[in-house]
Formats: C-alpha cells, structure tokens, sequence
C-alpha cells in the first residue's frame, strides 16, 4: 500500500471538506479549492480526518492513490496557512511595480513587460530590495506564476543579472580569457 497513499489528511477548526464522487472541495478562511478524483480512488470524509483507498493494485492506481492524497493535504493547508514563493529581481536598471491587476517589469529590453496577475494570486512588491512575494491558496497556481515571471529574464551564469528564486544559487562561469 502506498506510505502517502494511506496517511490520513487532518481536517483543522474551521475547514470544511465535501466528496462528490468526482471532485473534493476544500473550505477554508482563505478560499475555495477542488481536487479531481480519479476512478478507482476513495475518499471518506469523518469529522476530523481524510482518508483515501485504492480499488485494486495496479501500478497507475497506486500512483494515484498518493497523489489525491498530496493534492488534498496541499490545499487543506493551503485554504488555511496559503503558500507563498519569494523572487528577486538583480542587475542595474531592472525593477518591478505592481500596477492594478498587473505587474510592470523594466528587465533590459526595450519595452516594458506587463505580466497580468492570474485569479486568487497575490503579489507583493519591495522595490527597494528587489523582492518579489508571490502568496494564495493554490499551490500549484504559486508555483506556475513564479515559474512565468522567472522565465520573463532567467538568470544569466556570466553576471548573474536577471529575476531568481531566493534561495537558489546560480552557478557562476569565468568569462574570455584575457588576451595574451
């Protein structure tokens, strides 16, 4: 049986979980979120906890049998703490400023980029320090803005200059060598 698979998901005071069959809604003080069931998957709904089961043993069941648990337990603690993900902006010139339902970015070319802000994201700018926070509910949705924003203008390895996560670390290369 899977280890994820069969972990209950703890349902904390004031979420609500419903199971139609095909979808699992999860209510929080944060939003609202549905997670796809795939045939061959169970889930039971008691009052504190979340359980799942798998129909039969086949390979593909069993990766599905831990997956619907992940995507359940992700947005429970999203709906109740949300998920957040940090971007700096490095290099002379470049900067950011959140404009309505959209961000502005200056990144070195010759245009301005208007990057629009998807439904039930947040975006936090610092200006000063370059920073960027990408906060909501939906892991996937955090993760898939900051992944777009990042690829407005990747990390160069020479000088480094561009928009990256905060915690990653760019591998710097040598430049020409001098000539002799």
């Amino acid at each position: 049986m899977s280890r994820i698979g069969r972990m209950p998901v703890a349902i904390p005071q004031g979420v609500e979980i419903r199971s139609d069959g095909e979808f699992v809604l999860v209510k929080g003080p944060k939003g609202e979120l549905a997670s796809r069931i795939p045939p061959g998957i169970a889930v039971e709904v008691d009052e504190k906890e979340v359980r799942f089961a798998r129909s039969n043993d086949e390979p593909q069941q069993r990766a599905w049998h831990g997956l619907v648990r992940s995507l359940v337990a992700n947005s429970v603690e999203g709906v109740t703490k949300g998920f957040s993900r940090e971007l700096e902006i490095v290099g002379v010139g470049y900067k950011a400023e959140v404009k309505g339902k959209a961000v502005v970015f200056a990144l070195g070319y010759s245009h301005p980029i208007n990057f629009p802000i998807p439904d039930g994201i947040a975006v936090a700018l610092d200006a000063k320090a370059g920073k960027l926070t990408i906060t909501g509910a939906d892991r996937q949705k955090v993760g898939q803005t900051a992944a777009e924003i990042r690829k407005l203008r990747v990390p160069d390895p020479y000088k480094a200059k561009g928009i990256k996560y905060a915690n990653e670390v760019i591998r710097r290369k040598v430049g020409k060598a001098g000539g002799k």
